[in-house]
């Protein structure tokens, strides 16, 4: 194994973001020096696969430190996968791999919170004249939104119940009609001090009603949110909502 996991992190379908720095160099040669191109490809493991992602889901860390050709890469040194939210606003490394020309970072990480980060590239000595230098660099920072977890479900009719995680008690829970082409406010409701929350919809005879479920951010998460509608079934006696997720 040659990663050494140091912090507990905070992203198999989806691609974050491909991040390289690139600076020209000549054209390669044994012995020359080079600025190296750092590409980095996050995986997300758990479902969304796209931005935002949700609290608690998994991701792994692959990508190469090249030369500027994506040729070669360096034959030591070592990379760091680095991580800065507004809990801890100073860049920590949370994983080292140290056979950095082919980067995989493997650990236990899951989105806590909204984040940013980046690999940075020790840089390499040379071995001997067959062999070729490379200067320290660093990945493209990329951005990683992240929601709070909200199990959401519509049981029934237009009952809509779920849960908000983490420390989400006796928060609110925002709810909107659209009415013509404008989204105006409806209802507020609160979750209990679980962070679990229940309401139904009202559901028009004819027609359907829009609406916009939100679970607002805040400098940790992004804000959560749901669109759907609700409507009066005609085979029978009951009224139903339809949303996203």
């Amino acid at each position: 194994m040659r990663i050494t996991r140091l912090v507990a992190g905070t992203v198999t379908a989806g691609l974050l973001g491909v991040t390289p720095i690139a600076i020209s160099a000549p054209a390669h040669a044994d012995g020359q020096t080079y600025t190296p191109v750092v590409t980095v490809r996050f995986n997300i493991t758990d479902s969304p696969y796209e931005a935002p992602y949700m609290y608690g889901g998994g991701f792994y860390v692959s990508g190469t430190v090249t030369d500027p050709s994506g040729v070669e890469g360096p034959s030591g040194g070592t990379a760091s996968l680095q991580v800065l939210t507004s809990t801890n606003p100073a860049w920590t490394t949370i994983a080292v791999d140290e056979s950095p020309s082919s980067l995989f970072f493997d650990g236990d990480f899951r989105f806590t919170e909204n984040a940013q980060y980046k690999v940075v590239f020790s840089g390499s000595t040379a071995l001997g004249t067959w062999d070729d230098s490379y200067l320290a660099g660093e990945s493209v920072v990329t951005s990683a939104p992240v929601t709070r977890k909200v199990v959401f479900s519509n049981p029934k009719g237009t009952l809509i119940k779920g849960k908000v995680t983490p420390s989400y008690g006796k928060k609110k829970i925002k709810v909107q009609r659209k009415a013509g082409k404008k989204w105006v406010a409806y209802k507020t409701f609160k979750t209990t001090s679980a962070g679990k929350y229940r309401f139904t919809l009202p559901a028009p005879r004819r027609g359907k009603t829009q609406w916009k479920i939100t679970v607002p951010g805040n400098a940790q998460f992004t804000t959560w949110e749901t669109k759907g509608y609700t409507y009066s079934s005609r085979t029978e006696v009951a009224s139903r909502a339809t949303f996203a997720g």
